[in-house]
């Protein structure tokens, strides 16, 4: 198995409840938004990404979409990004992972370890034959020293810190565009669902914390399957992208009372929420402008809650 590419085989073996079992909780934390559409004085853009700190520990998930948006917005919040040794990047989309290359360019000490589900560089040709993004400039991005590691299965990538591995679809919410087409390991072309889209989570004392970029498995999914993997948490911290824009009432409902019941307290919406469904949601679960609003570039939340900046 070469060095350039692991596909961390022992993730499979891993039992899916073991988690439960071994995983570390995290006593203090910090998640700063670094790429969404929402800005006061820093760049906004129609992608995500957030800076991770856990007990000392630091992840970069996601890298935005233009080349410098994290790279400068970084700089203007005083965020130092050298010394990263790891990245996570949720699923295939540019606006995700266009800024990995100018990243790695400009903090060479970073940024070695890109953590990836699999199925993110199946060949997926458009209209015009070309690839998408991530696909197209892999070999670069490994010229750069930077080495993909695939998971499957749930897996601690830092002390505490876990990706889900692959989510599975028991709930029918279709959180994709459904036009895109994929090849499979068969060479089969079909619908694209983006079946590497994963996210990351960790314990606290108090509950659950996920990070999403898109969502593109589901919400309810995603909570769902982190209810499996670590048994009797409330899941109760949630931020990111959740592609829940431009849902009718009825679905946004239904999600909140899943929401609801996973434990969620807490609900950044950032990047592909959506404003209107970021706020219904809000109102269905009765939460209030403290504890449920839209991210925008430098909101974080903490142990403590949420810190949204000017655009409160």
């Amino acid at each position: 198995m070469g060095l350039i590419k692991k596909i961390l085989l022992f993730s499979l073996l891993l039992p899916l409840n073991s988690a439960s079992q071994e995983i570390i909780k995290v006593e203090n934390f910090k998640i700063t938004i670094l790429s969404t559409m929402f800005s006061d004085t820093y760049i906004g853009e129609w992608g995500f990404s957030a800076l991770i700190e856990a007990d000392g520990k630091r992840i970069l998930f996601d890298t935005g979409s233009r080349g410098n948006t994290v790279f400068r917005n970084a700089k203007e919040l005083n965020i130092n990004l050298n010394n990263i040794e790891n990245v996570f990047l949720s699923h295939n989309h540019k606006d995700h992972t266009g800024g990995l290359s100018t990243l790695k360019l400009n903090h060479p000490s970073s940024f070695s370890i890109a953590h990836v589900g699999e199925g993110i560089f199946y060949s997926r040709p458009n209209k015009t034959g070309t690839e998408h993004y991530i696909l197209n400039n892999k070999s670069s991005l490994e010229n750069l020293g930077i080495d993909f590691n695939t998971h499957v299965k749930p897996f601690e990538i830092l002390p505490g810190l876990w990706t889900t591995g692959q989510i599975p679809r028991e709930y029918d919410e279709k959180n994709w565009s459904q036009l895109g087409k994929m090849i499979n390991n068969n060479g089969e072309k079909i619908e694209d669902t983006i079946p590497e889209d994963q996210s990351l989570f960790f314990d606290t004392k108090d509950g659950i914390v996920l990070i999403s970029g898109c969502g593109h498995a589901g919400l309810a999914n995603t909570l769902e399957h982190i209810k499996k993997i670590v048994p009797n948490r409330p899941i109760y911290k949630i931020i990111g992208g959740f592609h829940l824009l431009k849902l009718n009432d009825e679905k946004l409902e239904w999600t909140a009372k899943k929401m609801k019941k996973a434990g969620v307290k807490y609900f950044v919406g950032a990047h592909c929420t959506g404003l209107n469904s970021t706020y219904t949601i809000r109102n269905f679960m009765g939460l209030n402008s403290k504890t449920a609003l839209v991210g925008s570039v430098g909101t974080y939340i903490t142990n403590e809650g949420i810190f949204p900046g000017y655009m409160e």
